[in-house]
């Protein structure tokens, strides 16, 4: 039995695969914000999947920064409490198997490439625009972050006469600080969604010029029907990019709230 996890800053995802083809019901609960409870719901969740299985290895996505042991977050801004502690050897003790730590977005962007809208991509850069921003590049269906994973939503964007951090102005907590109200509540028609599709076009910009892919896929509640518009940022991106001739194809993400299971999957293949 193989386990595979999508720890989110809201939700947690989690779910059981005997072949590394497909995966049970996934099993879904708000994600604990203290570290020791996660930890416990993480357990009793695979062992109530295992139902007595022995479980063999475990891909576990998680929002921050990754140690280069694949072992803990580094950083992890919407799990403060998560951040240095050793998640996988905690697990493994628990659960008597290997655990493998990705970054969730990366996870997320490897599904898409092997399962969804990413499919026959070489080159593809996933980004996700939800509670916060992430970005990672797959090349020939393997995550390419070779230090750390990406963290697109630190980059600066320059507006008026401030720099800003791409995050701050079009994730979901922003909007929601900014609004007072949930994105979601907010009306399709405010011209709120032109400007954000607008940013959301010059970090996709920015990352095309370092990445240089075939394909963009962009996924996250933020993209929803209610929300940002992806043929505006299409649109805008025509308008800002001078370096190339042409611009990659975008697209939505297919996979929505699972993208990061079957990543897991995908990469715990990699891994046996």
């Amino acid at each position: 039995m193989f386990i595979v996890a999508d720890v989110g800053g809201t939700k947690t995802r989690i779910a059981g695969s005997t072949d590394l083809e497909s995966f049970s019901e996934p099993l879904i609960f708000e994600t604990p914000k203290n570290y020791g409870d996660g930890v416990k719901k993480i357990v009793e969740s695979a062992a109530r999947i295992a139902s007595g299985e022995r479980v063999e290895k475990v891909c576990m996505g998680i929002p921050g920064v990754i140690s280069d042991d694949y072992g803990s977050i580094v950083t992890a801004p919407n799990l403060k409490e998560w951040m240095h502690q050793r998640v996988a050897n905690d697990l493994e003790k628990a659960l008597g198997a290997k655990v493998h730590l990705e970054n969730d977005t990366a996870l997320c962007g490897l599904g898409e490439a092997t399962k969804g809208a990413g499919v026959g991509a070489r080159t593809l850069i996933y980004i996700t625009v939800s509670t916060g921003v992430g970005g990672v590049r797959i090349v020939d269906g393997h995550i390419n972050s070779p230090l750390h994973s990406a963290e697109i939503g630190y980059q600066y964007i320059n507006i008026g006469d401030h720099l800003q951090r791409f995050s701050s102005l079009i994730s979901g907590r922003a909007i929601e600080e900014r609004f007072g109200k949930k994105p979601y509540e907010i009306p399709k028609d405010d011209p709120v969604w032109e400007e954000l599709a607008r940013y959301v076009a010059i970090g996709v910009h920015n990352s095309i010029l370092f990445w240089t892919p075939d394909r963009v896929v962009l996924g996250g509640s933020m993209f929803n029907e209610i929300g940002i518009s992806i043929e505006r940022v299409q649109f805008h991106l025509k308008e800002i990019m001078k370096a190339f001739p042409t611009i990659p194809e975008i697209a939505h993400s297919k996979l929505g709230d699972l993208g990061g299971l079957w990543g897991g999957l995908a990469r715990l293949k990699q891994l046996r």
